[in-house]
């Protein structure tokens, strides 16, 4: 037994062997050792340039709101200038105008007023002719109004290329007008012969209480061209608005503005300060109107002048 153990032993097999020990070595860590901590001064001057740029932003903001608010204080004291001027116009009949209102003054003086009356052709004078109506006028406005459409976004948004580097034209708009002299008479006492002039040079930025006699919308073709204009952006014409308005002989209006005699004549001319001059309303219409304007822009003030108040001053306190 003990030979044939240590012939076992004496073998060609070698006697196991216990594997070596691994040894767990501390991985080395690949991060930067931390960075120098920010100094407390750093510190407050980041915070306090933070609390200048929230406070700025307030600021212009503010700003902007107060110059929305100067802007409707202007519209306001335009308005309620204009109402103050409509309620002390007096409404004079054509007849009484030359011996109650204009009596005692010279040629060249004038005072406000207002008359109401029928549109007449002075005696000896002219009238026009429209091509769209037979119908007898003293003033023509014929416009041409060229529609361009415009492509649209997911969100109906409008995508103008042209319009980044040149005017954007969405409509092109081209007028005539033709006018000759005319009057008002009053409708109580036609036959009287009085008459009061208007002096209109078609130079007045009043609106004109004109009727639109011809009305007209003419499709444009569309061409191989549209497309592309489509693509880059650009509007595209798709029709043409053809216009006629004029001012009939006939028609009840009133015209508010400066009277004066003028070579034995009685003429009546638009004042710069009204936004009125010929007009279908009447005078109390005028006032209801522009007071109705004046209240609407003075409440406005009121608003945005509290809103830009109250963020310039927070802007301040911060």
């Amino acid at each position: 037994k003990k030979k044939h153990c240590s012939y076992l032993r004496s073998g060609p097999y070698p006697t196991p062997t216990r594997p070596p020990r691994r040894t767990h070595k501390p991985a080395r860590s690949s991060r930067a050792p931390p960075a120098a901590t920010m100094s407390a001064r750093d510190r407050e001057t980041i915070e306090a340039l933070a609390r200048v740029a929230a406070a700025l932003d307030g600021a212009v903001l503010g700003l902007g709101t107060a110059a929305l608010a100067a802007a409707s204080l202007a519209k306001y004291l335009a308005a309620s200038g204009a109402l103050r001027l409509i309620a002390e116009a007096p409404a004079v009949a054509i007849p009484d105008l030359r011996y109650s209102l204009l009596a005692g003054l010279g040629d060249g003086e004038s005072r406000l007023a207002a008359v109401r009356g029928l549109v007449r052709s002075p005696p000896g004078g002219t009238f026009l002719i429209p091509p769209g109506s037979r119908e007898h006028c003293v003033v023509t406005r014929h416009t041409q109004t060229c529609l361009f459409g415009e492509w649209r976004g997911i969100f109906g948004w409008t995508f103008d290329l042209h319009a980044l580097f040149f005017k954007s034209l969405k409509e092109q708009i081209i007028t005539s007008s033709r006018w000759v002299s005319f009057g008002l008479v009053d409708p109580a006492s036609e036959k009287s012969g009085e008459m009061v002039h208007v002096k209109f040079d078609g130079a007045v930025h009043q609106s004109l209480p004109l009727t639109t006699v011809y009305h007209k919308l003419i499709p444009v073709e569309q061409n191989s061209y549209t497309l592309f204009q489509t693509i880059v952006g650009n509007g595209y014409p798709i029709a043409l608005l053809d216009e006629e308005k004029i001012l009939p002989i006939g028609k009840e209006i009133t015209a508010i503005g400066l009277c004066r005699l003028k070579n034995r004549s009685v003429e009546i001319s638009s004042c710069p300060e009204l936004p009125y001059f010929l007009s279908d309303l009447t005078k109390g219409e005028m006032e209801a109107e522009m007071s109705s304007r004046a209240r609407f822009f003075f409440w406005v003030t009121v608003a945005l002048g509290t809103v830009s108040v109250g963020l310039l001053g927070h802007a301040i306190y911060r």
